[in-house]
């Protein structure tokens, strides 16, 4: 099921209370984000357990995956269980999942969740299909921090500076530094007030945003050198080997924002980024200029996202892989042109 409908007021203010009230009502929670975590998911999960603090709750941090060692500035991300390092040798029954388009986001901590768990599901992509018992589902926020900013507000709750750091880095970093079209008057508006509450919005956009590691530097290199775009200009992709991160010195955080490149040179209408595993699958980025409801298209290989940036997995291999996406996205322009 795709979630796409506006939310009312009334109706959004009516989730707020659901959620507040699973988190009052329960107790020692596992809360977790998605594999392969980026600002938002690891912003979100600390708020969260910086809320479960105010209230009193045991909780856990988990996730599958490394907090990006650009992120490990914020708050209680020094507590956040990497599952693929550190597995549990117990099982929770009550579960909060934060920006996850869908279950299979989640990854092998689900195996940490016991029979007949109850799950808060807090997430903003429109493709996500309500795998909760408690599902607070809001397309038009930027990012599920923005969410969380109005849960804090629904109770009553001001964040301390720490707390308001997080939320403001998820905004900025799913925002593109408040660039992109999900920057709306609600976004400016909070991150207004996250800047009185004590937030160094200029450290935070220089550290995360303009700063770059020589790793970084050779990985960009190297991926600009293979830049390739179909015959009307209008496709642009790039790739990243398997080996590639191991001969520059990268991080797997340092691919964030390599897509842009293909998707920011003038005429491109979709930009995409193929990132080959060492299983051998490939994962896929795919940003759109706006005219291409990516996100549909990454549904149609078993991802989601939304309509200008979304994901996806392929089984591979990589020069497969970049034939049939490039062609999926070729067909779909095609027939909006046309049309």
């Amino acid at each position: 099921m795709t979630n796409q409908a506006m939310l009312s007021s009334e109706s959004y203010s009516a989730l707020l209370e659901q959620a507040l009230t699973f988190m009052h009502e329960g107790d020692d929670f596992l809360v977790v984000s998605h594999v392969q975590p980026d600002g938002d998911a690891i912003s979100s999960t600390v708020v969260v357990g910086w809320l479960l603090t105010k209230l009193g709750k045991r909780f856990t941090l988990i996730n599958e995956g490394e907090v990006p060692s650009r992120l490990q500035f914020l708050t209680l991300t020094d507590t956040i269980i990497n599952y693929s390092k550190s597995q549990l040798n117990r099982k929770f029954n009550r579960v909060i999942a934060v920006d996850c388009a869908d279950f299979r986001r989640i990854g092998e901590v689900a195996s940490c969740f016991s029979e007949g768990y109850q799950l808060l599901n807090i997430d903003h992509h429109p493709t996500n299909d309500a795998f909760g018992v408690h599902n607070i589902i809001h397309p038009e926020a930027a990012a599920t921090v923005e969410i969380l900013f109005d849960l804090l507000r629904h109770a009553g709750i001001t964040p301390d500076e720490p707390a308001a750091t997080a939320i403001y880095t998820g905004l900025l970093t799913d925002t593109g530094g408040f660039r992109y079209s999900n920057t709306t008057s609600h976004v400016m508006e909070m991150a207004s007030e996250l800047l009185k509450l004590g937030v160094n919005g200029h450290w935070i956009a220089d550290y995360l945003l303009e700063r770059m590691t020589m790793p970084q530097l050779k990985l960009l290199q190297l991926g600009l050198s293979r830049l390739t775009f179909s015959e009307d200009n209008r496709i642009g992709w790039l790739y990243i080997e398997a080996n590639d991160l191991a001969h520059t010195g990268a991080a797997p955080e340092d691919l964030e924002g390599l897509v842009n490149y293909a998707r920011n040179v003038d005429g491109v209408e979709v930009g995409m980024l193929f990132k080959e595993l060492k299983n051998g699958h490939v994962k896929v980025s795919l940003r759109s200029a706006g005219l291409v409801d990516v996100a549909a298209i990454a549904q149609s290989f078993g991802g989601g996202g939304h309509v200008r940036a979304a994901g996806c997995k392929h089984d591979g291999p990589l020069e497969q892989s970049m034939l049939q996406l490039v062609e999926a996205v070729r067909k779909t322009l095609s027939g909006l042109i046309q049309d």
